[in-house]
């Protein structure tokens, strides 16, 4: 095995917690890059988790990868985050629940339950399916299942064979696993014991804290959501 590629999968083995937490927070999760102060910033992206390795995490910046702020702990939603149950008072996620294989969606947003305090809010925005379904079937484009397999990041236009690639790929994490309708992700966030679950818009949870975090792009043509629990 490449030494390289050895010593990310035994970096990533570990977990890297955040100890103490016990009191309440705005967390996002899945953050990527966008990370506001005012806000607790986690992401389990394995280009993360390598570049926080001292003295080796310079290796894995650049090429091509993005390089995380400092204020970004690593968190896996699907593990859990170091949270208490009942601790979190906002909880916020963009982009990423599309990533998710159907298993662990259920798990992830079992978790966003758990961890926020009774009454507060959950705010979502991910692709939107029905978007990008009803674009394909109104398309009179002789190629339109190619666009939409593009827009929907479904589809592979071509396998990358070499290791480089692999690399970039298995750190970038960029593939849609799972894509979600209103009516689907509703379903499921009642499953898990959310009361109230609306469709959002961007800006429109009433709480400024919200604002800092919500980014106006990625909700064009997308699918927000609040629940509360």
């Amino acid at each position: 095995m490449n030494p390289v590629l050895g010593l990310a999968q035994r970096v990533i083995q570990k977990s890297d917690p955040v100890k103490g937490i016990n009191e309440s927070y705005n967390v996002q999760f899945g953050c990527g890059l966008n990370a506001p102060d005012g806000w607790m910033n986690f992401d389990s992206s394995p280009t993360l988790k390598l570049q926080r390795i001292p003295g080796l995490g310079k290796m894995f910046r650049g090429g091509g990868l993005p390089e995380f702020p400092d204020n970004v702990k690593w968190g896996d939603i699907v593990k859990g985050l170091p949270f208490a149950s009942g601790t979190v008072d906002r909880l916020y996620c963009s982009h990423i629940l599309e990533h998710l294989a159907l298993a662990d969606f259920r798990l992830a947003i079992a978790e966003t339950y758990r961890l926020l305090k009774p009454g507060r809010v959950f705010r979502l925005v991910l692709p939107d399916l029905e978007f990008f379904a009803t674009e394909y079937l109104q398309s009179s484009q002789p190629d339109r299942a190619v666009i939409f397999m593009e827009r929907s990041l479904l589809g592979i236009k071509k396998r990358n064979r070499s290791l480089t690639q692999f690399l970039r790929d298995w750190l970038g994490g960029s593939k849609h696993l799972w894509m979600w309708d209103y009516c689907g992700i509703e379903s499921e966030l009642h499953r898990v014991g959310y009361q109230s679950v609306r469709r959002a818009k961007l800006g429109d949870s009433g709480e400024e804290a919200f604002k800092l975090v919500e980014d106006a792009g990625r909700w064009t043509n997308a699918l927000g959501v609040e629940c509360r629990r």
